[in-house]
């Protein structure tokens, strides 16, 4: 029998308090003239990812706000290096995910268009779960970049042939089901304007791990270690109305604490959890 592995080692309470303390002295008024200086030149040298700087009102602005220091665009070779370790395993906040797609491929929904998908990750990391249909069509949207990447990745990996990639947006159309999995924070469009723009927009949208505010829209911007790029975090009420001036009604709705995105210097725009919704058309 296999050895269990150890357990992982808790952080200290104390430590944790410590480092809690300092962050909060850090903001106050005094403090803060020195320390956001600091702040801004660490999150410049910041080469491990999910660091954040500012709060704008637009894609445009945090846009022109970003460090040029690193690629201001996903589309760069490194990121189509990212999340291999994703590709054949599940965290806890794909399980809402896992569940209402094993329902929706039973009802017999076939073309999925999995919305800033990378190479493929959750077509991968949802197969050893479910048995699916071989009739199935995945179809990845992601920059050109990755889309190369994730081909590549096919080409050895798929070998169901079931996956195919495209840059065009506009390939929604038509669609049975829209996924979008820890995507839609780096769109420069949100998710209603992409649906409003559509002839027929899918039926079913799943949307995962999305970083919500309970009352404010705005950007950031997120040091991803391989680029800075502008940061989408939507207000849950304006989502919500948006989506239903589309027909999309809520079937279910799930949080995740596994995320949460704290924004030095502007604690009011902090957010400790990240959001998912299962939404279906009316009519559909």
């Amino acid at each position: 029998m296999a050895a269990k592995a150890p357990h992982p080692i808790a952080p200290h309470p104390i430590a944790g308090n410590l480092r809690r303390m300092a962050n909060e002295a850090a903001e106050l008024p005094g403090i803060r003239l020195v320390a956001e200086p600091v702040y801004r030149r660490r999150f410049v040298r910041e080469r491990q990812g999910n660091t954040y700087l500012g709060v704008y009102p637009s894609f445009e602005a945090a846009m022109a706000a970003a460090p040029q220091v690193l690629p201001n665009t996903y589309d760069t070779a490194a990121a189509g290096e990212l999340y291999r370790s994703r590709l054949h395993r599940l965290t806890v906040s794909d399980y809402p995910v896992l569940h209402w797609m094993s329902r929706l491929l039973a009802a017999g929904q076939r073309r999925v268009f999995d919305l800033g998908g990378h190479i493929g990750v959750s077509y991968y990391a949802l197969r050893r779960y479910l048995d699916y249909p071989p009739d199935l069509h995945w179809l990845v949207h992601d920059v050109p970049s990755v889309v190369d990447a994730g081909r590549q990745w096919a080409r050895d990996h798929d070998q169901w042939r079931q996956l195919a990639f495209s840059s065009e947006v506009a390939h929604a159309d038509g669609r049975d089901v829209l996924i979008a999995s820890g995507a839609l924070q780096y769109l420069d469009y949100s998710l209603p304007e992409l649906l409003s723009r559509l002839a027929r927009a899918p039926a079913h949208v799943v949307v995962n791990l999305t970083p919500m505010h309970p009352e404010l829209s705005y950007f950031t911007l997120q040091n991803l270690g391989t680029a800075i790029c502008p940061y989408r975090v939507s207000a849950v009420p304006q989502f919500l109305e948006e989506m239903s001036a589309l027909d999309y009604t809520v079937v279910d709705r799930w949080e995740s604490f596994e995320r949460h995105l704290r924004l030095p210097f502007a604690p009011r725009y902090s957010i400790d959890r990240y959001h998912g919704f299962y939404l279906k058309q009316k009519g559909r």
